[in-house]
């Protein structure tokens, strides 16, 4: 994909005329959120592979490996995300669970690679 060229524009003024150069806004990333998964004494394994599968896209695999440091830590990161989809996929997660009558929590915090 080729680089666009900057536009640019003469004005005619008077007896010379000035080349004015359009410049674009320097934009910068969005900062990012991590979504981390809880640990609790209740949800069932296989449950937190589910959602991890579902919500994350994770494969099989790397669920059950996530699940585990979930398990083992007390807590992991699912996720690195802008701040709107990181919220509206802890909040997927966090009804989801509800509606499956199980405790499991997930929320957000400022990614240190942001």
């Amino acid at each position: 994909m080729e680089p666009r060229a900057q536009a640019q524009k003469t004005i005619r003024k008077g007896e010379g005329d000035l080349l004015v150069q359009e410049s674009r806004p320097q934009l910068k990333q969005p900062p990012l959120f991590q979504v981390v998964m809880l640990n609790d004494d209740y949800t069932p394994m296989e449950f937190v592979v589910e959602v991890l599968q579902v919500f994350f896209g994770m494969g099989r695999e790397k669920a059950t490996q996530i699940m585990l440091a979930v398990h083992m830590q007390g807590r992991a990161v699912c996720g690195i995300y802008p701040r709107d989809i990181a919220e509206t996929k802890a909040t997927q997660v966090n009804r989801y669970a509800r509606e499956s009558q199980h405790p499991l929590l997930c929320e957000i915090e400022a990614s240190g690679d942001a």
